[in-house]
């Protein structure tokens, strides 16, 4: 759906809300707002309905309405929707539940919703509206609390409750709130789409369970981007059902959320874990747009929020950098004797309730060359005197508008952010988050993402029938045509073990086939130096029925990881890199992209790994050459992206030497027919 099809819905000059109680609830929001369109009632029996004539149906209307809000029951939605759209409405709003969400008798007739609305755009089914802050438009059947504003945030949930809880927060201006419930008709991707052209939108917060159309969700995306709107998003409860379920490390540790994260990577879409981290960012973005990065200064009048500070800062990302010596040498000036300059700074309280002498200390701290800063107040509860408390922040706000540096304004708890104080800083352009845990996640949120989105690899044809083990030769020719190192290898039966071994040459390495988890049952021996050890190795695999691989042993390996790129409904391919070996069990040390990728993105995530450590050399170890892990990588990409057949290529270990990688094991999963339905 282009965006310009959503523009008449949610900017209605003219609204129907069509049902009873909740359409008179909706025309109260409408009121409250100040919105100014002419709103129809529409009810079978009632002549009035919240001060306003009612109309019998949908037939006996004005004129087509640009949007209407159908809060009756499921059953009867479909027909009232099957009429708006043949008199010409703009889009619609289903408030019923009992769709898609309910079963299959409900999915049945959400398709018969779709078919009926055509190509009117459908909120919902089973959403709370939107609500349009911008013009007081409200097809909203329920309380809310937004206020009139000239400019300010989006946000798009699937949860109707979300947005109305989101809605309540005092100090951050939401230009639109919109749910879209089931997506059956507008998706979170067209609502992105729409907003993202809006000038009057600084910034969109997504709530996110499922997106129906990935490639569409990147496009929407990329299009925010070009016009600097960011986007931030709550992920929550994502599923999706793949078309197989592989019993590998890659379906384990490449599960649904990994993949919608490095879908969200790529188009530069900030992840955030918790409601009020979403709102966090959002407030630092619409006050500031995209921050440079999370270099950052912070001012508290304590040490233990000071040290705390700076132990939350490492786990949000956010730094503190000491400060320049002409810089500590004017802050030292500004404050007592006393207090050592740091960063985060403990500025004491020998200026507090000293308005200029604060205001003196902030400004000096923050022209060190930083992102943000970050001011920590804890307001008095219980009607004290805060009169001391407003003084840091007045200086706080001084030094912010004398340097130019965007300043947050935090607390400990939440709570000591009062109501009025974040609607004051609010009016004057300063972000107000309660608790330093999530103003530190607002702030990483609102600096991350650098570069114009790549585009991801189209959604492949649909995967019919099983997948299949394929055996090491084909898998081993696959990936020597590719260019992706393998050692000499034979398959063979227990009898021909010791010829195999003569013609690949010891050591050898003697593997058990058509095991998953090889090392867990005893199937895999390494570095077998003579006929004798060999023959000791498959006696201690009695229990291990089926054939063997025998393999050229590879040692003097700086690190093993583990490379699997993996089929994904809806998206195309993700590709996991992680420690490999045994070492993937135990660490969970993973990252999730999505193809295609280039050697640079894959050395950048070879980098976040826990074991890069080991692949940039440690202590007296060699480092790994890590230009040939990321070509390896990408070759294994490409062959999987090629290749429509292949659900799962998964190698662990890839083998990576000072001079070179390995691929010493190695699974494929391929089906042989495709499902094309393009």
């Amino acid at each position: 759906m282009a965006s310009s099809g959503l523009t008449r819905l949610l900017h209605p000059s003219t609204v129907a809300v069509v049902g009873g109680a909740s359409a008179a609830a909706a025309i109260a929001q409408c009121d409250r707002l100040g919105y100014d369109g002419a709103v129809w009632p529409v009810h079978p029996t009632r002549t009035e309905l919240q001060g306003r004539r009612a109309y019998p149906s949908v037939d006996a209307l004005p004129a087509a309405p640009d949007a209407a809000l159908v809060a009756v029951d499921r059953h009867r939605t479909i027909d009232v929707v099957r009429r708006l759209r043949e008199v010409g409405c703009g889009g619609a709003v289903c408030y019923a539940s009992g769709f898609a969400e309910a079963g299959a008798a409900g999915a049945a007739l959400q398709e018969q919703l779709v078919a009926v609305s055509g190509t009117m755009p459908v909120l919902g089914p089973n959403c709370h509206g939107f609500v349009n802050a911008l013009s007081g438009a409200a097809l909203w059947p329920d309380v809310q609390g937004c206020r009139r504003v000239a400019r300010g945030v989006a946000v798009v949930t699937q949860s109707g409750n979300l947005a109305l809880t989101v809605s309540m927060r005092r100090g951050l201006p939401l230009a639109q709130v919109i749910t879209v419930g089931n997506q059956a008709g507008v998706g979170l991707h067209d609502c992105i789409a729409a907003l993202a052209t809006d000038p009057r939108i600084t910034a969109i917060g997504l709530h996110v369970e499922q997106l129906t159309d990935p490639a569409a969700f990147g496009r929407a995306a990329t299009l925010a981007w070009e016009h600097d709107v960011p986007i931030v998003a709550l992920q929550t409860g994502v599923s999706w059902e793949g078309a197989v379920v592989a019993r590998t490390h890659t379906a384990s540790l490449a599960g649904a959320a990994a993949t919608y994260r490095a879908l969200f990577a790529r188009y530069h879409v900030a992840v955030v874990d918790t409601v009020p981290a979403l709102v966090g960012a959002l407030a630092v973005l619409h006050s500031y747009g995209r921050l440079p990065g999370t270099r950052a200064v912070s001012l508290s009048c304590s040490g233990g929020e000071a040290a705390l500070v700076a132990d939350r800062g490492r786990r949000h990302g956010v730094t503190f950098p000491a400060l320049p010596a002409e810089v500590a040498a004017e802050v030292a000036a500004a404050l007592h004797h006393r207090v050592a300059v740091t960063n985060p700074l403990d500025y004491h309280t020998y200026l507090w309730g000293d308005r200029t002498g604060l205001e003196r200390a902030f400004t000096a701290t923050l022209r060190s060359p930083v992102d943000v800063a970050l001011l920590v107040v804890d307001y008095p509860t219980d009607g004290h005197d805060r009169r001391a408390w407003q003084a840091a922040v007045d200086a706080g706000i001084a030094a912010c508008v004398a340097t130019g540096r965007p300043l947050v304004v935090t607390s400990v708890l939440a709570e000591q952010l009062p109501a009025d104080v974040r609607d004051l800083l609010a009016a004057r352009g300063v972000p107000a988050i309660g608790d330093i845990d999530t103003a530190l996640a607002g702030v990483a949120a609102a600096a991350r993402g650098a570069g114009r989105p790549a585009p991801h690899a189209d959604p492949v044809p649909g995967i019919t029938g099983p997948p299949r083990r394929r055996d090491p030769p084909r898998v081993r020719a696959a990936l020597m045509a590719a260019g992706v190192p393998v050692p000499p290898a034979r398959l063979c039966t227990r009898a021909e073990i010791e010829a195999a071994a003569g013609e690949v040459g010891f050591p050898v390495a003697l593997k058990a086939v058509d095991i998953d988890h090889k090392t867990d049952v005893g199937g895999v021996a390494l570095d077998l130096r003579t006929a004798p050890d060999l023959w000791a190795a498959a006696a201690a695999m009695a229990g291990v029925d089926g054939r063997f691989v025998v393999e050229r042993h590879v040692g003097g390996a700086v690190a093993e990881l583990l490379v699997g790129v993996r089929r994904e409904p809806l998206v195309g391919c993700s590709v996991t890199i992680g420690a490999g070996g045994t070492l993937v069990d135990l660490l969970d040390d993973a990252v999730t992209l999505l193809a295609p990728v280039g050697a640079g993105e894959v050395r950048d995530a070879l980098a976040r790994l826990r074991i890069g450590r080991m692949l940039a050399g440690h202590r007296s170890r060699p480092a790994g050459d890590l230009a040939a892990a990321a070509d390896a990588i990408c070759r294994l990409v490409a062959v999987t992206l090629t290749d429509p057949r292949i659900v799962e290529l998964e190698v662990n270990p890839l083998l990576v030497l000072p001079d070179g990688v390995c691929a010493v094991d190695v699974l494929l999963l391929e089906v042989d027919e495709m499902e094309d339905d393009r």
